[in-house]
């Protein structure tokens, strides 16, 4: 082969998308998403998609593999060709071969898309078996290598857990175990690091650069998160509306920038610190020596020979319009902490809900307080129904508690919680399914405030946001707070955000407390070296309004 024709063969891109068009049927008409989406992606290669929420991003990442929910969703035009071969329309045993094998996925929520009844260790290996024909013990093997070099901590025990059992993160880091296990030609990430805190993050990008590099593999990576994008990508095209405004090298785009739109992302961020707050307020929930231990079992009889300490020996105390951040590292025990006070897991230890004891109420007592206490999941896509359209799901907490029998009266609640959160009053009769991740997570908390609580959980409610609609998330969040007196858990591994709302800081690593006061002294000097590293993790670049990074 002369070197005319080997560099003409390297040119060639695995994958080449042109003027795709995404619609998805409703009202008798189809409402085009996505349209005249053009762009390549050669072996080795990086190049990122980055819009807001709703920009098509993770639909169109979607397309390639052919995983829209067909025939609702359809491609009015367009042509997707990987090794010059045609992917739309292609059938399923072409696509067989294709999926896993030759282009792997990393999905936006990992508890939706692990099963919930099956081990890791059976999930992992079931990849390997299928596609690589190994035999379950070198399957096992080959998983627990997998779940090493992600990161996953006690992989070897983590291996006979279910989905349910582990943290966001956790499970983020097994789909991307799962989606390299077969070392494919291209991988799809689509906001791999989302789930993870940011010293997590930095291994999981590292190894993904590292991971490329070894295989020749390209990555088309879906993300918000402009930092990520100018650590891992070559080329960078920007989405609004469905359609690309921006495209070019990654260094050239983001430090100068041409479209109005990309230079509004890029300066785009929470920004600001609560208002100092005076006066006395009551406390709303408190927590002395609170305990959440799990039972380790070995052995025929499955006898207890240790415990998973994941909430060990916490007090706290939260009052009426002030905001707790929960920070730590994924599996440190945050999610399983706000569980526990808002009585969805047993716990030891005293709980109290504005002075009344409620660490023994069953799930029966504890009803008359659930329009109280509200909480926001991590998960947003797990955590609506599917078969529910929008409106019902907002409406569901006034329809348990009877606040709004009138169907006049439900829908105009039901759009001001909408509008409250971003979202159009017509999404209402829509379905989850037919929104972005970000959108769904603005779904989610929309159903949380509509009851006008006073304790609100928030796990991790931004995570799924790019950065401008988090902005306005943490506003909104300020201003209901504000009018309502609301308390707020707020539970993040994005300091950046917890810095913007939080009064005061729990920092926490394997279920206890590592530091603990206001928030501007533990960003501004933390004593613990825990939190030292997590700041300097967190902080250590941030990228100015003209693309320019300092430290």
């Amino acid at each position: 082969m002369n070197e005319s024709m080997s560099e003409s063969m390297n040119d060639t891109p695995l994958l080449q998308v042109k003027d795709l068009a995404i619609a998805f049927s409703g009202d008798g008409k189809p409402n085009v998403v996505v349209e005249g989406i053009s762009f390549d992606l050669k072996a080795g290669e990086s190049l990122a998609l980055v819009g807001e929420s709703g920009s098509g991003k993770s639909t169109t990442a979607l397309s390639i593999l052919q995983l829209l929910p067909y025939p609702a969703a359809s491609h009015p035009n367009g042509s997707i060709r990987f090794e010059g071969q045609e992917l739309m329309g292609a059938d399923d045993a072409h696509l067989r071969k294709v999926r896993g094998n030759k282009i792997s996925m990393i999905f936006q929520e990992p508890m939706s898309s692990l099963n919930p009844l099956h081990t890791i260790d059976r999930q992992v290996g079931e990849v390997l078996e299928l596609h690589q024909g190994l035999s379950k013990a070198d399957a096992r093997a080959r998983s627990l290598n997998l779940l090493k070099k992600v990161g996953l901590q006690n992989a070897e025990e983590r291996l006979s857990a279910y989905p349910h059992q582990l943290s966001g993160g956790q499970r983020q880091r097994v789909m991307i175990a799962m989606a390299l296990a077969n070392e494919p030609d291209i991988l799809i990430a689509d906001e791999p690091t989302t789930a993870l805190d940011v010293t997590v993050q930095a291994q999981i990008l590292k190894l993904l650069k590292e991971l490329q590099a070894e295989m020749g593999m390209a990555l088309l990576l879906i993300t918000h998160d402009l930092g990520v994008v100018r650590k891992m990508a070559d080329r960078v095209c920007v989405m609004k509306e469905g359609a690309i405004v921006e495209r070019g090298e990654t260094l050239q785009v983001l430090s100068t920038p041409s479209h109005d739109y990309t230079k509004h992302l890029i300066a785009s961020e929470p920004k600001g610190q609560p208002e100092v707050k005076t006066g006395e307020a009551a406390t709303v929930l408190s927590a002395d020596n609170l305990k959440v231990w799990f039972p380790i079992r070995k052995g025929l009889m499955r006898k207890t020979v240790g415990h998973i300490k994941a909430v060990d020996g916490i007090s706290l105390d939260l009052k009426a319009g002030h905001t707790l951040g929960i920070v730590g590292e994924s599996g440190s025990g945050k999610t399983t902490l706000g569980q526990a006070l808002l009585r969805l897991i047993s716990s030891t230890g005293s709980i109290s809900f504005e002075g009344a004891s409620i660490e023994h109420r069953g799930s029966k007592e504890m009803r008359p307080l659930r329009r109280e206490m509200q909480i926001v999941f991590q998960d947003p896509f797990g955590s609506l129904s599917p078969r529910m359209s929008v409106g019902d799901i907002i409406a569901e907490g006034l329809d348990v508690h009877r606040l709004a029998p009138a169907k006049e009266d439900r829908r105009k609640r039901i759009s001001e919680a909408l509008e409250e959160v971003g979202l159009e009053p017509g999404f209402m009769d829509r379905y989850p399914h037919e929104f972005s991740g970000g959108q769904r997570q603005r779904i989610a908390i929309a159903r949380a405030m509509i009851l006008k609580p006073k304790f609100v959980m928030l796990d991790e409610p931004t995570s799924a946001l790019d950065m401008s609609v988090q902005a306005q998330i943490v506003d909104l969040l300020r201003d209901l707070q504000a009018r309502y007196g609301l308390a707020y858990l707020f539970i993040s591994h994005d300091l950046k955000v917890v810095r913007a709302l939080a009064d005061d800081v729990i920092v926490m690593k394997d279920g206890r407390v590592v530091e603990f006061g206001p928030a501007a002294q533990i960003f501004d000097t933390p004593e613990a070296d825990y939190t030292k590293a997590l700041m300097a993790a967190a902080f250590a670049l941030e990228t100015t309004a003209d693309g320019a990074v300092s430290t």
